[in-house]
């Protein structure tokens, strides 16, 4: 059941061309793997397959934690690059764990995959280089202002203020 009000997601977004950029973003350096015959390859899997081609194998907790992410997000890419053939699951120091570890074929693709990420940090600066306001200065002071307030508590009180306003 609706609002009866008009549809929010036709209104006008500030957040949505910065998620559409970054997926097109995403979407050329993928581009970019398809070209070389690597359709196997997503951006996503990119950072955790040459953290474990630098650090060995991990668990899908170390893995998680050391790229910043939740361990659900990380265990759905750790399944989608072994469908792939790119990781395969070995036990681990004790019967309860079980540690994800590179293939072969992972392995032959690292220096690409290592090329493919300098050659995207100097593009992603080069950018900058051509922006009044560089990126990396921009999500700074917008961690810095998050810091400040959360993004949850400044959605929840203009949620709360919405609701104040229909009642």
């Amino acid at each position: 059941m609706t609002t009866g009000g008009p549809d929010p997601t036709e209104d006008e977004s500030v957040w949505q061309p910065l998620r559409r950029l970054l997926g097109d973003m995403d979407d050329e350096i993928g581009r970019l793997y398809r070209q070389r015959g690597l359709d196997s390859i997503r951006p996503r899997f990119v950072m955790p397959l040459i953290r474990l081609g630098h650090r060995g194998a991990m668990t899908i907790r170390e893995l998680a934690d050391a790229l910043g992410v939740t361990h659900s997000a990380m265990s759905q890419t750790v399944s989608a690059m072994r469908r792939e053939g790119l990781v395969r699951s070995i036990a681990g120091t004790d019967a309860r764990t079980r540690q994800v570890t590179l293939t072969k074929r992972a392995h032959a693709l690292l220096p690409l995959l290592e090329a493919e990420w300098r050659a995207t940090e100097q593009a992603v600066r080069e950018l900058e280089g051509e922006l009044p306001h560089p990126l990396s200065e921009v999500v700074r002071d917008l961690e810095e202002a998050l810091a400040r307030r959360s993004f949850h508590d400044r959605i929840a009180h203009h949620l709360q203020r919405s609701q104040e306003q229909s009642s």
